[in-house]
């Protein structure tokens, strides 16, 4: 048995995939005074990211549970001891993590997250799920959270924060990320530049969609 299908971390994430299948940011009053096309330039920006995620604070903005598996096998069948996450929202990616490294044998997950109600209930779900001594919630914008302080290898990069600075945070995080290392990005249709990276073996990188919206991608240079 694993630590994700295990008492107490498997009915803490039933409870907050059910909880987050109960909300819908598109009807957050904030988001649904947006026009469609205000929506989808928010969503593409690099400069006014934090007003639009700061507008969705009060939702867990989850992975699916589909990703949220993928994540712990990835982590878990690269036997994965250092892993970056941009985005930590409500953590429940971050327990999908998080539960691959203790069945690792440790390891250490830095993850970050600026909109500090999300930090705080992230805090207490690794508690509630017993995973919070794997895991460093930098508070604050990614592009200074992750600019220093990294571990010299990285083995899996989640890119679940603001979609238009995926190749910023990809920017920050590259030179670490070791042969074989993957990185899975949700939402990627949002970051047409970031794909396009990722698509080009030249940059380094073999990839594909996964599930929809999210690429899947290897580190195959160095």
């Amino acid at each position: 048995m694993s630590t994700l299908t295990a008492t107490p971390l498997a009915t803490l994430i039933d409870r907050l995939f059910h909880e987050a299948d109960q909300t819908s940011p598109a009807a957050a009053p904030a988001i649904a005074e947006l026009s469609r096309d205000d929506h989808e330039r928010l969503m593409r920006s690099t400069t006014e990211y934090l007003d639009f995620y700061g507008r969705l604070k009060d939702m867990p903005l989850a992975v699916s549970r589909e990703t949220g598996k993928l994540l712990y096998m990835l982590a878990r069948g690269c036997g994965a001891r250092t892993i970056v996450e941009f985005g930590t929202s409500f953590g429940i990616s971050t327990l999908h993590l998080a539960a691959a490294l203790r069945d690792n044998g440790g390891g250490r997950l830095i993850t970050t997250e600026f909109e500090p109600s999300k930090v705080a209930r992230a805090r207490d779900n690794l508690i509630a799920g017993g995973l919070a001594d794997l895991v460093e919630i930098r508070e604050g914008d990614a592009l200074k959270t992750l600019a220093t302080n990294l571990p010299e290898s990285i083995d899996l990069l989640l890119l679940d924060g603001a979609k238009a600075l995926y190749p910023a945070v990809l920017d920050l995080v590259e030179s670490r990320l070791r042969p074989g290392a993957f990185i899975v990005a949700d939402n990627a249709d949002y970051s047409p530049d970031y794909v396009a990276r990722v698509r080009s073996p030249a940059r380094g990188y073999l990839s594909m969609p996964f599930d929809g919206d999210v690429e899947l991608s290897v580190r195959i240079g160095s």
